[in-house]
């Protein structure tokens, strides 16, 4: 790297740092306490990857996704996930529109709601697999196949995932190979007592906040470049690829692993892993992250990666609970 290049380089750290501190300040004006939730968000964004937030109703996961939308000049839809959705309500639709010059008729297609930059999927599990697996190709792939034909989805592209952990009843719980698309599960708490007095305050008076934007498509791509950047030491790298392998029951694995545990982590949980340390440390205004920046995103990235089997289920052991016995 040439001695301009990483001066730009250093400057676009200290940019990413400020822009994300305004980022947070604006969101701070619409959401009360959730600091680490609005952080790990963030981070996933920078990272190209896309977040599953889990919550019981009432803890403002859909306010927050579109304070979020607002502050960020990047275009939003909402997609309210109902048992009776269909793939095609998500990706588009062909329709036969009559030429009103030469009265011919001709397919049209009219995009669906996918064709944005950031994408509010509210309830995921509320709607058939069918449905889901049709965010799939566009989660992984950036690009939506509808009629034979496959477009590619414009950049950035987020999906934002909400689920509700109560009711189980009339839902279809996400395929494991669906929940490794999303970068984070991130479960929301309620708030503090403090917290809450201020969200009573602001929400039953006539507060109406002004929302600024702070970043815009082509910056937030800059800044996804330059994560990409980052260089990472070896041995953050193998602390990494350890801790995801010690999750997987083989021979070398722990006991308790073994016995609790019917799938580990896979490899895409590694690069999640360095992935977010890269982001978090620049987001600090640091250059290179630590194995400590790896060991924040431990639980995010790996509570929807290992599965529980029915010995750890019937103890009343999840994933998280391992997790912590790993660390």
């Amino acid at each position: 790297m040439t001695e301009k290049a990483t001066q730009k380089d250093v400057e676009a750290v200290e940019k990413l740092s400020l822009t994300v501190k305004q980022i947070k300040k604006e969101i701070a004006k619409v959401i009360v306490g959730q600091d680490q939730i609005v952080n790990d968000l963030l981070v996933s964004l920078l990272s190209r990857g896309h977040c599953l937030l889990v919550g019981v109703p009432g803890l403002a996961k859909t306010l927050l996704i579109k304070t979020l939308a607002e502050v960020l000049d990047l275009k939003f839809n909402r997609i309210q996930f109902t048992p009776d959705l269909m793939p095609s309500d998500i990706t588009g639709t062909e329709i036969i529109d009559e030429d009103t010059a030469t009265k011919k008729r001709i397919f049209r297609f009219i995009q669906g709601p996918v064709f944005a930059n950031i994408i509010l999927a509210d309830e995921i599990n509320r709607t058939p697999p069918k449905t889901q697996s049709a965010l799939l190709e566009a989660m992984q792939e950036h690009k939506v196949t509808a009629a034979g034909v496959t477009r590619t989805l414009e950049e950035p592209f987020f999906v934002l995932a909400t689920q509700n952990p109560i009711e189980q009843e009339g839902t279809y719980p996400l395929p494991e190979a669906q929940l490794d698309r999303f970068m984070f599960n991130l479960w929301l708490d309620y708030p503090n007592f403090k917290e809450e007095i201020e969200i009573i305050k602001t929400t039953t008076s006539d507060y109406l906040p002004k929302l600024g934007k702070v970043l815009g498509a082509n910056e937030l791509i800059e800044f996804q470049d330059l994560i990409k950047r980052v260089p990472v030491a070896d041995n953050v790298i193998e602390f990494a690829v350890k801790f995801v392998d010690s999750t997987r029951p083989t021979n070398n694995a722990s006991q308790f692993i073994k016995e609790w545990v019917n799938w580990g982590a896979g490899p895409r949980a590694s690069q999640y892993l360095i992935l977010a340390a890269k982001t978090k440390a620049v987001m600090e205004g640091r250059f290179t992250p630590s194995i400590d920046d790896v060991k924040a995103f431990l639980v995010p990235v790996l509570r929807h990666r290992i599965i529980p089997n029915f010995s750890a289920e019937a103890e009343g052991i999840n994933s998280v609970e391992i997790i912590k016995k790993l660390i």
